[in-house]
């Protein structure tokens, strides 16, 4: 095989875990390896939650980009112009042009909170903010440390968002935050979402609608949030009904990365890629993939899907680029920690056809499913070192792969009878 040339655009999650596999998988004659991204921050999101509450700080969870890839790996530090789907190159702000035989979207979603009228107005990490940037989350933290009592609304503008349990846990750890320091009796806690109920998937939504009713905080839904008064506190929806707050929590909308946009037939009207739900391969260009927050597939925006994702990708580049068939390999595979306070979390796991059942992971003696206990809140702690030190690397971890796993699980068989694999 000559020389190919993989171009990766993304140096997040998505980017560098298949970015350092396939590095592992090609030797150097056989394959250069770029990556392009504007920045050299590398944000490990899951913890972006325990900042606001002191638990973390940001700058513990940032490191270089270029740290976390393989030597080989030619990282490219750039804003990206635009991308010639027919001539297969990808062009920097600065005029360079990288052509490739392979083409990786995983640039992720991008926050837009500009497109929520008011939302960036007055009281703009003031009263109203978001968690999901460093910079949102240290100013909300130093905004609760500030907060006497109240209201705190907890809202998601619409949906897809990247990790969609980050709102809920947010809500449980305030929830405890709150009684720690003895303010909870003097505080309203609300949760808002255009969704029908507290989750996307039926089982685990009543699971969590219970916890939020057992803690005493409001669960408002079908709520589409169309305006933000952040100097008067309330937040309005396109039907009229409207919440007063003195504190805001916000998940803003989301879209893709704007130079997709260059490429026609690349992205639909949100901005996201249409793309192979097996083999991950986007519906532009038989050569171009996606992976991750940038693709429109029906699975949560979270990074245990984007790990699962990047094993099939990576083996389908491979294949690929040897003219073999793809193989279709991913089923939609999630799995969740949901921080729910007092040290416990729940974990939940799916994929596109099974919703989340009782059960352990993964297997039967793993973690318990659909159950608070404290065992899960230390999986949850130790996953950031695996994140760093294993999953980024492009390493396996023993016993869990792409595929969601039925071991251990409760498998309705019918009506009244469970069976245990």
């Amino acid at each position: 095989m000559s020389r190919k040339r993989i171009v990766i655009l993304g140096g997040g999650t998505g980017g560098t875990m298949t970015a350092n596999r396939l590095r592992r998988r090609f030797d150097l004659d056989e394959a250069e390896i770029h990556v392009v991204d504007r920045d050299d921050r590398h944000v490990y999101q899951p913890g972006l939650l325990f900042v606001p509450f002191g638990l973390t700080e940001a700058r513990a969870i940032v490191r270089a980009r270029r740290a976390q890839l393989r030597d080989g790996i030619v990282f490219h530090e750039a804003e990206i112009a635009g991308i010639e789907l027919d001539r297969e190159e990808v062009v920097l702000a600065g005029g360079e042009v990288i052509p490739y035989d392979a083409l990786v979207v995983a640039s992720g979603a991008r926050l837009q909170p500009e497109e929520t009228e008011g939302l960036t107005g007055p009281g703009w990490n003031e009263r109203v903010f978001t968690f999901y940037t460093p910079e949102g989350a240290e100013a909300l933290h130093a905004a609760l440390a500030r907060f006497e009592g109240g209201r705190i609304v907890v809202n998601l503008v619409d949906m897809p968002i990247k990790c969609p349990v980050a709102p809920l846990e947010f809500a449980f750890l305030a929830d405890w935050h709150l009684r720690e320091r003895g303010l909870r009796s003097r505080t309203e806690l609300a949760y808002v979402t255009p969704l029908d109920g507290a989750f996307t998937k039926p089982a685990a939504s009543a699971h969590l609608a219970g916890l939020l009713a057992e803690k005493e905080i409001e669960l408002v839904t079908e709520f589409n949030a169309g305006e933000v008064d952040g100097g008067g506190g309330t937040l309005t929806s396109y039907d009229g009904r409207a919440l007063d707050f003195d504190l805001l929590v916000t998940v803003p909308l989301h879209g893709g990365a704007p130079f997709l946009g260059s490429a026609p037939g690349l992205t639909d009207a949100l901005g996201f890629v249409p793309t192979d739900k097996g083999t991950l391969r986007t519906a532009a260009q038989p050569n171009v993939f996606a992976l991750g927050d940038a693709t429109d597939l029906p699975t949560s925006k979270a990074g245990s899907v984007t790990h699962f994702q990047a094993e099939i990708l990576s083996e389908n580049i491979v294949r690929f680029l040897a003219g073999r068939e793809l193989e279709q390999g991913f089923d939609g595979h999630a799995n969740c920690f949901i921080e729910t306070g007092f040290h416990k979390a729940l974990l939940i796991d799916f994929n596109y056809d099974t919703e989340p059942l009782p059960g352990r992971f993964p297997g039967a003696f793993g973690l318990p499913l659909l159950r608070e206990s404290r065992l899960n809140h230390l999986g949850k702690l130790a996953f950031e070192w695996v994140y760093w030190h294993a999953l980024l690397p492009g390493h396996d971890i023993p016993g869990i792969g792409p595929a969601m796993p039925t071991r251990g699980k409760e498998i309705p068989v019918h009506a009244g009878a469970r069976s245990t694999r």
